[in-house]
């Protein structure tokens, strides 16, 4: 099925303190480069008021939502930009390259004025850095997993590479300690005006350590060995993906790499905005939470390597996908019932349901906040999600202007459409001053109780989530590693790697939460992490090869 000798004969050393350096510094830098990337994710919400408040409310955190998601859409193309020079140039100069654009570009965000001081350039600003972090992420990785793996003796790469895999975990549990930090001491008001800055800033001080710590590191031994025979690939793109090599590719992604992905968004993004925006639990709350979650979990990337080295990688990832997707619907379910419950009692009790004419009720995303979504179902149902209500829509004869039934409490949505704009502004206060008592005395919390929240139970599911994602992660790096030959192994490995993580992974949130948006439904938007993993479960089942017993300097 692949390719899995290469011309360089060099077997690495059992592990020495020079090999424990590689790790080290491969590591740290990497979790560096993470911090750098996922602050924006952490701050996801504020970002949104800051950059995107030219559009309401909900379509600017979805569209704060696809900004992030950008960062990743690039990442495959980093993957080839940078994969290519890794297998030509090499591995320790390129990851060199990328994690300075990484550091600059995230220093750009902490100075990028907002919305309110240069209007639509700064969120397209901020934008293009999020693409500029994307590309340099997309090489990152791939270089790093690579690099140590190159120096790990066989039969000891799963435990070695999971250090590498411990970095994103590590990166953004790096994030939320110097966000909580920087709020603790400045307060909620001013780190939400100007204190969210300093995070972003502060990584100018991660970039000075992390360019240091990597010019203090030599070349891969294999890919030395092949370079110093002239055995070095002169088009690794086209080996890698216009050859026979490019079905493991292929394979390696739809079989591997898009389930890892979307268990790794679901456990530990998805749950913290799940947190955030369906259950209103308050954002320091949420921090400490996925905080303690990720110290609990992250030995477990360790372990599941080691375990991969003894056992075998795949039948570890497989049975990850496989369980998160069966039980991802009663773990989220049970979040509500721990975290919030009384949104799980006044739903029970007083459900909401729209009833309007089905053709007026629009998927209100709009990307670049020029449409105006105004028909009596958007307003009523945008109101609902607003709230973090779940509803249902029930269907009406055409023309029939929408209600809102909670209980037995009916409240009239209207029309917007054509109306000047101090009219429109009347009707909402109308409309919002019956719909707000209504929810509060149906019992629907407009954020989640402190006393009623269940933190130990909440910590447990969250840590369970993390495991999950321990499963899936911790075996991959070594994994792709030994799919491929070592000429063209950057390459190889970085694009199915980046289009899983950074596609199938990367819109996870903003898909998910456009599904509950669309349907009322805070679990919906599960399904698609739910598929992907079922998918991917199915196909590297029968399609993917063990290679825990590969020799890769053969």
């Amino acid at each position: 099925m692949s390719s899995v000798s290469t011309s360089a004969g060099v077997t690495p050393a059992p592990l020495s303190q020079s090999h424990k350096k590689v790790i080290f510094a491969s590591s740290l830098g990497t979790v560096f480069e993470w911090y750098d990337f996922y602050l924006y994710g952490s701050l996801a919400a504020i970002i949104a008021s800051q950059f995107f408040s030219g559009v309401n409310e909900t379509t600017g955190f979805i569209f704060a939502l696809l900004a992030f998601a950008a960062g990743f859409a690039v990442r495959p193309f980093g993957a080839i930009v940078f994969g290519r020079v890794g297998d030509m140039i090499g591995r320790k100069y390129t990851f060199l390259v990328t994690i300075v654009i990484m550091g600059i570009s995230t220093f750009m965000v902490g100075v990028l004025p907002s919305y309110a001081s240069i209007g639509i350039a700064a969120p397209i600003i901020l934008i293009v850095l999020r693409m500029l972090q994307g590309l340099a992420l997309g090489g990152e990785y791939g270089g790093a997993a690579t690099y140590v793996a190159e120096h790990a003796p066989n039969g000891k790469r799963g435990l070695y590479t999971s250090f590498i895999q411990t970095t994103a975990t590590v990166g953004l549990l790096l994030s939320l300690v110097v966000i909580l930090g920087v709020r603790e001491v400045l307060g909620v008001e001013a780190f939400n005006d100007w204190g969210w800055r300093l995070p972003f800033l502060l990584s100018i001080v991660l970039l000075g350590v992390s360019v240091w710590i990597r010019m203090q590191l030599s070349e891969s031994p294999l890919f030395q060995e092949m370079k110093d025979q002239g055995k070095l690939s002169k088009a690794p793109i086209t080996e890698s993906f216009f050859s026979k090599n490019g079905r493991i590719v292929l394979l390696a992604l739809l079989g591997a790499t898009a389930g890892q992905a979307v268990v790794w968004y679901t456990g530990q993004f998805y749950a913290m905005y799940f947190l955030t925006q369906s259950l209103k639990v308050d954002p320091t709350t949420t921090w400490l939470l996925i905080g303690g979650a990720l110290v609990i979990g992250t030995p477990f990337f360790v372990f599941f390597g080691w375990l991969s080295d003894r056992i075998g990688r795949k039948k570890i990832i497989m049975a990850g996908c496989l369980i998160a997707a069966l039980t991802y619907i009663p773990l989220f379910q049970a979040l509500t019932h721990y975290a919030n419950p009384g949104i799980e009692e006044a739903s029970a009790n007083h459900s909401a349901v729209v009833i309007a004419d089905p053709d007026t009720c629009n998927f209100q995303f709009d990307p670049v906040g020029k449409k105006q979504f105004t028909s009596s179902c958007d307003i009523a149902t945008a109101a609902l999600a607003k709230a973090g209500v779940p509803y249902d829509v029930q269907d009406a004869p055409a023309g029939t202007v929408a209600t809102v039934m909670i209980g037995d409490t009916e409240i009239a949505s209207y029309e917007a459409t054509g109306l000047a704009k101090d009219e429109a502004a009347a009707q909402s206060a109308t409309f919002n001053a019956a719909l707000k008592p209504t929810l509060v005395s149906a019992g629907y919390p407009e954020k989640a109780d402190p006393a009623r929240i269940n933190k130990p139970m909440v910590l447990a599911i969250l840590a369970l989530l993390v495991i999950y994602v321990t499963m899936v992660y911790g075996p991959i790096a070594a994994w792709l590693v030994e799919l491929f030959p070592t000429k063209i192994r950057y390459t190889s490995m970085s694009l199915p790697y980046h289009i899983g993580n950074g596609w199938f992974g990367g819109f996870l949130p903003t898909i998910s939460f456009a599904l509950v948006a669309a349907t009322g439904n805070i679990y919906y938007g599960l399904w698609y992490p739910i598929v992907i993993a079922l998918m991917t479960f199915v196909i590297g089942s029968l399609f993917l090869r063990e290679t825990y017993k590969v020799d890769i300097t053969k």
